[in-house]
């Protein structure tokens, strides 16, 4: 990028007089192109697939049932047992056997293991076949 501002500060030299200085307007018109470019840049690298795992991820929580079998942020692998769409939280069994449940926020869910009509053996969506 250093490279492309020198190249362009000779290229402006050599078109004026000797001695002339540059206008401000000049500059900013210069600069003016490679700024878009930026912008363009980081709205493809950042903006954009960000937006895209946002609508993933509101839609695997709007997917979330009972019997789901899903992750926390905190680690905890758990089996949803009770959720409410007007609720903000929801109950995980984290151990069956001794019937161990917690109640958690549905914010702390990190992502769907298991759906509850998916045999074990068979991938929940595409998006699990590709990472796997």
């Amino acid at each position: 990028m250093d490279m492309l501002l020198f190249l362009q500060d000779a290229a402006a030299g050599a078109a004026q007089a000797p001695g002339q200085q540059p206008s401000a307007s000049e500059g900013l018109l210069r600069m003016l192109p490679m700024f878009a470019m930026i912008f363009v840049v980081m709205y493809f690298l950042m903006i954009r697939p960000q937006n895209k795992q946002r609508k993933e991820r509101d839609a695997m929580m709007a997917g979330l049932k009972k019997n789901d079998h899903v992750l926390t942020s905190a680690g905890f692998y758990g089996i949803v047992k009770q959720i409410k769409p007007e609720d903000p939280d929801l109950t995980l069994c984290i151990d069956e056997r001794k019937d161990v449940c917690i109640r958690v926020s549905k914010s702390s869910i990190a992502g769907l293991v298991k759906a509850s009509g998916t045999p074990e053996g068979e991938p929940k969506s595409e998006t699990q076949e590709k990472k796997g």
